[in-house]
């Protein structure tokens, strides 16, 4: 049920394998209502997964929310995982720091156009997969989501992230796009609080050399 029109084939899949605690002092969340999270190496659309907004009071809270944001009227039903035209009017309304969020990773994939079939690429900050976060948006929504054999139906809390031009690492694999990510402090507090027109430069890609190529070929990144 989770399709995308900003970017074909770009980062869908990524994986978060640190524990919570490591989570919640990363981001500096206060409040944690995740329950019992597991590591997860294969986070795929429409999966729940962790991610760190503003909260009640405006405490910082890490929380689960369902990947795929809702698309524009005209395409029905499907969502959106990545975001790359904030100028569109569907999606400005999200831009505000009450719907903006953090979203925990470890590392990433893309797909390179290889035959016969295509190969998944993993890229992490180094070897050892430090956290770091996409800059990401959520949405209250209501309506069916999952799978045709398990749907969910009610009301859900979406998140998706923001994408941007590729880094000379990931340029090689996927030409086009590549997500937005945040590495510190200042970062995280500037993307959860700032004015939209303080943070909007934010959507750049990493400095080229910060990614490395951590694992190929594979379905989830451990």
């Amino acid at each position: 049920m989770v399709a995308q029109h900003d970017v074909a084939g770009m980062c869908n899949l990524y994986s978060m394998t640190k524990g919570q605690q490591a989570i919640r002092e990363f981001t500096r969340a206060t409040r944690d209502t995740a329950g019992n999270l597991p590591t997860l190496p294969g986070i795929f659309p429409d999966s729940m997964a962790p991610i760190v907004f503003n909260g009640a009071g405006g405490e910082r809270e890490l929380t689960m929310m369902r990947s795929g944001m809702p698309c524009p009227p005209q395409f029905g039903t499907t969502a959106v995982t990545n975001i790359r035209n904030t100028a569109s009017p569907h999606r400005r309304r999200w831009l505000a720091p009450a719907s903006r969020c953090l979203v925990p990773a470890t590392s990433f994939c893309e797909w390179e156009d290889t035959k016969p079939r295509k190969t998944s690429t993993w890229f992490a900050l180094s070897e050892d997969r430090p956290l770091f976060c996409y800059a990401g948006i959520w949405a209250p929504w209501t309506g069916t989501r999952g799978t045709e054999t398990d749907p969910v139906t009610g009301e859900h809390r979406l998140f998706g992230f923001l994408t941007t031009e590729s880094n000379a690492e990931v340029r090689p694999i996927h030409p086009k796009a590549m997500p937005v990510i945040l590495k510190t402090p200042a970062e995280m507090e500037a993307w959860l609080t700032g004015p939209w027109g303080a943070v909007a430069a934010m959507q750049k890609p990493l400095t080229d050399g910060t990614l490395t190529v951590v694992a190929r070929n594979i379905r989830a990144d451990a």
